[in-house]
């Protein structure tokens, strides 16, 4: 099991009504039926446009990334979350750099802008969603010291081909009540010599539960499982609201290295995530202990 940050404990909550059974039950069968209907049309999509590649010299993700953002319009309802977003997406190559609490997160971001994602090489092996991270373009990265030059040119092709990256520089995820300083070392790739101008954008995600639920609801960290999680969102998740803030870019001949960079952008994503508190509510930022969950560095 993947142990993240665990600076707070999870919150109990009871036994499940049967409405919520139903619930969890109805919605289960409305997320299996979608992932399979537009997962096959995105296979069959994504097939034709690496053929149209093949011919053309020009590889393009247009059309099956927005079966990705389609899939994640009517997966947020089905967990019970009204989406909200403020500010517009990058538009161009570079990457979006976000705080995290949650695996919502990465639904959220496909909903808003189907950036790539990166993820610890274990997760490229999991049952089904390992299968599904390689088709939509997950970048693996294996820790090993011989596959770091050949994932940094591949990291770096993907960039100069105007795909756009998701990282979340905490390096962990939390009970979604901080923001984490952010880690310096996962902005390097922004610096390479073989890249232009590169832009990053910092994005503030905030979850809003329902009056009666705990405020970390949404949030997965530490041991939790994962499973276990899942079931509670959707048998018991009405009524919530997930905000997501892009903030204004940072280019990185604006900086003078990827530790300003951090600082710059943790310091937006901060302010950001802190004005959409509800008034009276005061969250803290603390270090960060421990490693990465599943879709972070």
């Amino acid at each position: 099991m993947t142990i993240g940050w665990n600076e707070a404990v999870p919150p109990e909550l009871p036994p499940l009504r049967q409405r919520e059974r139903l619930r969890l039950a109805l919605r289960g069968i409305v997320a299996v039926l979608t992932l399979l209907c537009l997962f096959g049309i995105f296979l069959l999509v994504r097939g034709a446009e690496m053929l149209v590649a093949k011919v053309r010299g020009r590889r393009s993700r247009r059309a099956s990334n927005r079966i990705v953002q389609v899939w994640a319009r009517t997966a947020l309802p089905n967990l019970g979350l009204r989406y909200v977003q403020r500010g517009t997406p990058l538009s161009g190559a570079g990457g979006f750099v976000a705080n995290h609490s949650s695996w919502i997160d990465i639904v959220v971001l496909q909903r808003a802008a189907v950036p790539f994602l990166v993820s610890k090489s274990e997760v490229r092996d999991w049952p089904g969603i390992g299968f599904i991270g390689r088709a939509i373009g997950t970048l693996f990265i294996d820790r090993k010291a011989t596959a770091a030059k050949r994932q940094e040119a591949e990291l770096l092709e993907r960039i100069r081909a105007g795909d756009r990256m998701a990282l979340f520089p905490e390096g962990t995820s939390t009970d979604g009540q901080r923001v984490l300083p952010f880690k310096s070392s996962l902005f390097a790739v922004f610096f390479s010599r073989e890249l232009e101008t590169v832009t990053v954008q910092p994005v503030a995600i905030t979850y809003h539960p329902a009056a009666g639920l705990p405020a970390s609801f949404y949030s997965w960290w530490g041991e939790m499982d994962f499973a276990a999680h899942l079931i509670d969102i959707l048998a018991r998740s009405k009524g919530g609201v997930v905000e997501i803030d892009f903030l204004d870019p940072v280019a990185a001949e604006e900086t003078t290295g990827r530790k300003e960079m951090a600082f710059i952008c943790g310091q937006r994503v901060r302010s950001a995530f802190d004005s959409a508190l509800p008034s009276g509510q005061s969250r803290v930022s603390v270090g960060s202990k421990v490693s990465a969950t599943p879709f972070m560095q």
